[in-house]
């Protein structure tokens, strides 16, 4: 059971990417990510925290879409799908993941500060093994999100003189309302820097727990955008760094991003 649950919880990790949400998107202008990923896993943590090997190697893959559009300048409409597949031990599964839509409100802005609130509602996958398959959903999700967000602006050049022009930090923190599964809180974290108009990059944290005594996990990415115009091409690594009866996998991300 709890080799099961180990493996089931990769794709919950997986799947909690952030996103800057802090700031919303303007009216009539939004932004389309598509992301691929890639995450293997040969241990995972036991109950304890202790890293144990797993039966065989866990692999899962995503293909996933997040947009966002500005319905005015204070709420943002928000989509998350993906398509998921992978195999362990126990199962072998390929279908469409869950499927969520919320709105983002501003609660406050000014030229360096920005906090908004999300709620969001989201069914589960309808693939094959699709229960198993959005192992960190239930059958009707709600969730609520908070995030604060900080733009550091001007020329960072540091004490060795190379440093971003530009940077921000942005927190967010979640509570999950799951249909038939226990609830869960969720903590990211996101610093970003811009080097030029070109190049952007990004360090996330992005951790959570299930309520009781279920599994929690903490994960750090890293991963460089380069801006192209309207387009962007983002390119990191993702490993879990600590937890409990969840997977400890690492693996590529690899994102579009297109604004309009």
């Amino acid at each position: 059971m709890i080799v099961r649950c180990l493996a089931g919880l990769l794709l919950a990790t997986a799947a909690s990417s952030v996103q800057a949400n802090a700031w919303t998107q303007p009216k009539g202008k939004g932004q389309v990510i598509v992301k691929a990923e890639a995450m293997r896993a040969k241990d995972g943590y036991d109950p304890s925290g202790i890293v144990v090997p797993l039966p065989v190697e866990r692999e899962d893959r995503a293909l996933g879409v997040f947009a966002q559009y500005g319905l005015s300048e204070t709420v943002t409409l928000q989509f998350k799908g993906d398509w998921q597949s992978g195999e362990d031990a126990f199962v072998d599964y390929d279908g469409r993941g869950p499927v969520e839509l919320g709105l983002i409100w501003q609660a406050y802005r000014d030229d360096r500060n920005a906090v908004s609130l999300y709620a969001g509602y989201s069914i589960s996958g309808e693939g094959r093994n699709a229960g198993y398959a959005a192992p960190g959903v239930g059958e009707r999700d709600w969730e609520v999100r908070v995030a604060a967000g900080r733009s550091l602006g001007g020329p960072g050049r540091g004490l060795i003189g190379w440093g971003p022009e530009r940077s921000f930090v942005e927190v967010q923190a979640a509570r999950r309302m799951r249909d038939g599964l226990p609830d869960e809180t969720r903590a990211d974290v996101t610093v970003g820097g811009h080097f030029g108009e070109g190049w952007m990059v990004l360090g996330q944290a992005f951790g959570g727990l299930t309520d009781g005594d279920g599994a929690r996990w903490l994960s750090m990415e890293t991963s460089v955008v380069r801006n192209l115009g309207h387009w962007s091409l983002q390119a990191g690594w993702r490993r879990t760094v600590a937890g409990r009866e969840t997977p400890l996998a690492e693996g590529a991300v690899i994102a579009l991003w297109r604004r309009f």
